[in-house]
């Protein structure tokens, strides 16, 4: 179980931290990179070319502004993309989200949304569920726990 976090600019880092962090929970292995489409295309393209070959499961590609990160490499592998748009100083984040929202029939890219790091974790664990076993109690575990903390607040709140 391998998940790929790929980062615009390092100043994604936060976002990719909590995505790792909910990934770890999980017992998935995670590999961080920058890789800029637009400064370092060459790159973007080797690691999309090999990604399935060195083990990934799920690339979840973090980016802002014009966001085309996800899509340069869903253009290039068949292993599924996630793209998270990240929040930037233009558009609060608008931009990043219609830039990988709106890719063409073809080459999908799934999209959370805004700065949603932790639903890009939590869909690559879902996506991977299906192939591994191990996760599926694993995430029903963790929605028991979200249904628990509900619970545990309208208890608070009504006492």
């Amino acid at each position: 179980m391998k998940v790929g976090i790929i980062m615009g600019s390092i100043s994604d880092r936060e976002l990719s931290d909590k995505a790792e962090k909910i990934l770890r929970e999980f017992g998935v292995s995670v590999y961080k990179e920058v890789i800029s489409a637009h400064r370092t295309p060459e790159r973007a393209v080797e690691f999309a070319e090999n990604c399935r070959k060195d083990g990934f499961d799920v690339i979840i590609a973090i980016a802002g502004k014009a966001a085309h990160l996800g899509g340069v490499l869903a253009a290039i592998t068949t292993v599924p993309v996630i793209g998270l748009p990240a929040k930037s100083s233009t558009m609060d984040g608008l931009d990043s989200l219609l830039s990988i929202v709106q890719m063409p029939k073809g080459i999908p890219v799934a999209t959370v949304a805004i700065n949603g790091a932790e639903n890009a974790a939590l869909l690559a664990v879902g996506m991977m569920s299906l192939k591994y076993d191990s996760l599926v109690e694993k995430l029903d575990a963790y929605r028991r726990e979200l249904k628990n903390q509900v619970k545990k607040m309208n208890e608070e709140l009504q006492s």
